[in-house]
């Protein structure tokens, strides 16, 4: 040990850089591992896409047709758009995040991501990177038809800050979606009901189809929790500018800030929880809360 300390090159220091390198390039094998099989996956049944992209396109659709019956101001058919593209990264979250460690224990692959000299984060957001790239063809799509097919005209003079507020979006949504990964492990048994408990009331307190300021109190809580409901507000004024697109809701910028929160409180909440996932695991051979 004293000769790698003279020469420098094995002392403690440099032993402990190098451990934490090797740790930062296994993680992200282990990322770009698990993304390679969503983005591949994605073009070997076409048939997916098309019912993906189809079906929530023609409750959008229905949408549009009741704003134009009720002769509602011309915005409202662009947020109704808009809400369908975003929807695609809900739908993304609660199918292919939250519910997909429970999947993989029923697979048997849990065990192999604990016994791996990884961290779960990075198999988490491997997950997430892989459906994005899919999803964010599904939401182009959505937004190109229906911009095209009904005559959307957005108004944008805050491009910087409309970028940034959809990836702030989806990072807050990810980190939701990994924090109900834990969870939905944690409780066992019920990660498929809660899933689908989730999805029709989220889409009606986010204000997927209409401004959520005319939600009220509901309205506020929402974009108080839900990081959908911040972003697709904040989208909507940025993508309308001038319109009416806020119903006393508060600003882009503000709610850019929101979200930045939101990120940071999912994220923390995500690692804590998988923390305890790992604990169970390796300390007292169970996976969830109840020992199921």
């Amino acid at each position: 040990m004293s000769l790698y300390v003279r020469r420098g090159a094995g002392s403690p220091t440099d032993a402990a850089r190098w451990s934490r390198r090797r740790d930062v390039m296994t993680n992200l094998r282990s990322v770009i591992g698990r993304a390679y099989p969503r983005v591949i996956g994605s073009t070997r049944e076409p048939s997916w896409v098309l019912f993906e992209v189809l079906l929530p396109f023609l409750t959008t659709s229905a949408f549009v047709f009741v704003y134009r019956a009720l002769d509602a101001p011309t915005e409202y058919v662009g947020f109704v758009v808009l809400g369908g593209a975003m929807s695609a990264f809900w739908l993304n979250v609660m199918w292919l995040m939250a519910a997909q460690l429970w999947w993989e224990k029923d697979n048997g692959n849990l065990e192999l991501y604990f016994t791996a000299p990884i961290d779960l984060m990075s198999i988490l957001f491997g997950m997430a990177v892989g459906g994005l790239l899919a999803t964010c063809f599904r939401a182009v799509v959505v937004l190109s038809i229906g911009t095209a097919l009904y005559g959307v005209t957005f108004s944008v003079e805050q491009w910087g800050l409309l970028l940034v507020v959809f990836f702030l979006t989806l990072s807050s949504l990810y980190g939701l979606g990994m924090v109900l990964a834990s969870l939905f492990l944690l409780w066992g048994r019920e990660a498929w009901h809660l899933t689908q408990l989730m999805q029709e009331p989220v889409y009606f307190v986010s204000g997927l189809n209409f401004p959520v300021g005319r939600l009220g109190f509901v309205g506020a809580l929402a974009i108080s929790t839900i990081p959908l409901a911040v972003g697709l507000d904040a989208l909507r004024q940025l993508a309308f500018a001038g319109g009416v697109a806020s119903f006393g809701t508060p600003s882009p910028e503000v709610e850019a800030l929101v979200l930045v929160a939101m990120t940071a409180i999912f994220l923390f909440a995500a690692r804590f929880f998988l923390r305890t996932i790992e604990r169970l695991a390796r300390r007292e051979g169970r996976l969830t809360a109840r020992g199921q």
